[in-house]
């Protein structure tokens, strides 16, 4: 269907602002959901971080409250392959009674990575349920479907892997160059033991990656308390934590409370040497503290670390421990010590343009305000797959933006999207660079009982001055107090 510009017969309101992620920054990553706990896995030129889904709890009279983390079963999943515009994937059903694995309760803390099996991609998720076991869920897609190939904890609280280990929970894997992997786990702090712990572990695993080989080895980490990380870098291996809050006097050369500290081994096991801190508290850069959880992550030679801060929930004034997940560089020096970080609003640049001559996911997101995804399909929870997603809940004034859109140098003349249209008839504005900015184009979607029209239907409009490579927005008009329609995807046309 082709529209033609036209004057709005509604009120022409101003654009909503951005909360959370504000324009031209990069962090926190998304600001329509929560995400804690990342942990990353890199295929396919493409980076899936994989989050603990933090969602909002209410009181009685509905006040935001205290995040507990008791009811949160699923994992959230989000992915780029430029690390600015990020496309939302959703939740995957991980525990409880509709999640894959039953006998969990909650899933926290996932670790991913990727092995090819008698030659064939697998995908192996570890997830802490609680603090009081380790669950594997395993897949043929970094988007799932997952299952629970073992049906009970890889770990549990009762096993012998589990004994020295306050807090059976925030796993990490590794598959090193030779195809043998490692699980590290554990943390939390004994009675009088906050010096040196001993409760996090590393094992080694089966060649299936969802049995254990061997005895698992304490890793001696100073003032350890939760958060396991692991990496291979320049033939050494370095295991990344988060120190405890002990506030009693600590020996010269610890690690201070809540920050990412470092241990290097020539082996995946150890013996380990500790180094000393990458990371301040995320309190130190955002002016509110909490826990402290990252992960590092290698991304077209360059060296990147996802860590979490309420920084979203600042800018909301709900700042009661829910987290959202942002970027920063990570650099090695030439001994092999890692620079200290610098986490930031700004985060990491854009890594290439995007490509708008391909069907882009509209769940794909910069920046937003007042926008948020939900799935194309109800069964989601049933298939336990990661399907697609629309942008809904598009209301008058809202707007969802891409950084960086490389329409080049003879430019655009046509946009096509996939619309659900809502109840009431509804517009978008395409603008350049700013939710004000250059109109190059703006489509009528017609209300259902007026077109007749059944499902999601694909709308063409010509558009004119999308030359070159610019930020585009994606702007939303129509009765103020309804939601106007959904988006599937969209794509341009030379």
């Amino acid at each position: 269907m082709n529209n033609e510009v036209k004057e709005f017969t509604v009120k022409n309101t101003l654009p909503t602002s951005a909360i959370g992620k504000e324009v031209s920054n990069g962090n926190p990553l998304v600001s329509h959901k929560f995400g804690a706990d990342p942990y990353a896995l890199v295929f396919e030129n493409r980076v899936y971080l994989y989050m603990t889904a933090d969602q909002l709890e209410y009181d009685g009279e509905g006040n935001v409250v205290d995040n507990t983390y008791g009811s949160i079963n699923k994992l959230s999943v989000i992915s780029s392959a430029d690390l600015m515009n990020w496309t939302d994937h959703g939740f995957i059903h991980a525990a409880g009674p509709d999640g894959a694995a039953k006998w969990a309760m909650q899933s926290w803390a996932p670790a991913v990575t990727h092995k090819k099996i008698n030659g064939e991609d697998k995908f192996f998720l570890y997830f802490a349920n609680n603090a009081s076991g380790i669950g594997v869920l395993t897949s043929d897609s970094p988007l799932g479907p997952w299952v629970d190939p073992i049906g009970r904890a890889l770990i549990d609280r009762t096993d012998k892997e589990a004994e020295g280990v306050t807090w059976l929970f925030d796993p990490a894997v590794l598959v090193d160059d030779d195809g043998k992997g490692y699980l590290y786990y554990g943390g939390g702090v004994p009675d009088g033991q906050d010096e040196m712990p001993n409760t996090s572990r590393v094992i080694e695993l089966g060649e299936d990656m969802i049995s254990l080989v061997g005895d698992p080895a304490i890793i001696p980490a100073p003032f350890m308390f939760e958060n396991a990380g692991i990496n291979r870098l320049n033939g050494k291996y370095y295991y990344t934590y988060c120190s405890n809050f002990f506030n009693g006097d600590r020996p010269e050369g610890s690690p201070p409370a809540g920050e990412i500290a470092y241990m290097v081994s020539d082996t995946p096991m150890g013996p380990w040497r500790y180094m000393g801190t990458i990371l301040k508290n995320p309190g130190h850069f955002f002016g509110i503290g909490g826990n402290n959880h990252h992960v590092i992550f290698e991304f077209h030679n360059q060296l990147y670390i996802a860590y979490h801060a309420q920084t979203l929930a600042k800018s909301m004034n709900i700042a009661n421990g829910y987290r959202s997940t942002h970027l920063n560089y990570v650099y090695i020096n030439e001994d092999g010590t890692i620079e200290e970080i610098v986490a930031d609003y700004k985060g990491v640049s854009q890594i290439h343009a995007l490509n708008p001559y391909k069907r882009v996911e509209a769940e794909t997101i910069g920046w937003q305000a007042g926008v948020t995804t939900e799935p194309l399909s109800p069964n989601e929870m049933a298939m336990n797959s990661l399907a697609n997603r629309v942008l809904s809940e598009l209301h008058d004034g809202d707007w969802g933006a891409i950084s960086q859109v490389d329409f080049g140098s003879d430019g655009a003349r046509n946009f096509k999207v996939s619309v659900l249209p809502g109840t009431v008839e509804g517009y978008i504005e395409l603008r350049l660079n700013s939710p004000e900015g250059v109109l190059i184009g703006q489509l009528v979607i017609p209300a259902q009982g007026d077109s007749q029209l059944n499902g999601y239907v694909e709308f063409a409009q010509t558009v004119t001055d999308a030359i070159g490579t610019q930020d585009l927005y994606l702007v939303f008009k129509g009765a103020t107090d309804r939601e106007l329609f959904k988006i599937d995807y969209w794509r341009f046309e030379k």
